[in-house]
């Protein structure tokens, strides 16, 4: 079955059991279970419940979509991702992402958990991502059959939820920096050359997620906006090497603080 037929039937099994139009699509990265528990009238679906969904094998990431209401926003989150590295497939969100626009999502806010390779963004601090680099040189349009695979990406982060989610952190007392983020593949972390190269060519954060999501986003005519949870340095710049422990220790301490901008943001919506 194509995605968008596996979407329809997994859209048609969560209406069902949540009927309604959902207003905003959500990816949560590692540290930001805790936003899922805040839904009111929450209706959860594990991935394995939903046709074409890949579950996660990342000991951090839970495995279901929740539906329901976030600050008066009807809302649809995946909580948990699966990632390239886990199938060697940069497609492998495009059923859940798919399944978002059928229920009527029109924009996603995407989550990640990242290494800094700015001094001024430490550990524990957030980076709202404006642009993106792709050094993995996958893509997840490769091998679609037509010429919608020719996706523009000049503004793959959409200008007004950039400043709208800005607008939310100085609500919510937050600094928020902006930079470009830079997909490696993974599962293994960068080298310090890999490193001293990308911060070269214009990187602010690398990590190993989200810019396939946000080009599948695109061509399925998603706005998208993003935000990474720094949780390390890059290779070579600590002094310390890097390790996936790291990443869950030190993540849910920018999570709070990108769960009260969320709040805000969300807040705001809800007001317009």
């Amino acid at each position: 079955m194509t995605t968008q037929g596996l979407a329809h039937d997994a859209a048609h099994r969560i209406q069902e059991k949540a009927p309604g139009t959902c207003q905003i699509g959500m990816v949560l990265g590692s540290g930001l279970g805790s936003l899922a528990d805040e839904v009111q009238n929450a209706v959860r679906f594990a991935y394995t419940d939903l046709p074409g969904f890949p579950v996660s094998s990342v000991s951090s990431h839970a495995s279901e979509l929740i539906i329901g209401t976030l600050m008066g926003v009807k809302v649809a989150i995946l909580a948990g991702r699966a990632h390239f590295y886990e199938t060697g497939d940069a497609r492998v969100m495009d059923v859940p992402l798919a399944t978002l626009k059928a229920l009527g999502c029109e924009e996603i806010l995407l989550t990640n958990a990242a290494g800094s390779l700015r001094e001024e963004i430490a550990p524990g601090e957030l980076m709202l991502i404006d642009d993106h680099i792709n050094w993995s040189g996958r893509n997840p349009l490769i091998g679609v059959e037509s010429d919608d695979r020719f996706v523009g990406l000049t503004e793959a982060y959409d200008a007004t939820i950039r400043a709208d989610l800005i607008k939310a952190a100085a609500i919510a007392g937050i600094d928020l920096k902006s930079g470009v983020y830079s997909w490696f593949s993974g599962p293994s972390f960068e080298t310090p050359a890999e490193i001293r190269a990308i911060r070269m060519l214009g990187a602010d954060a690398v990590g190993m997620s989200t810019v396939p999501e946000v080009i599948m986003a695109r061509w399925m005519g998603l706005k998208v906006g993003a935000v990474s949870t720094i949780t390390n340095y890059g290779a070579g710049m600590s002094g310390t090497e890097l390790s996936h422990d790291e990443t869950k220790e030190i993540g849910p301490i920018g999570a709070v603080k990108l769960i009260k901008i969320i709040r805000a943001y969300l807040d705001n919506k809800a007001k317009a």
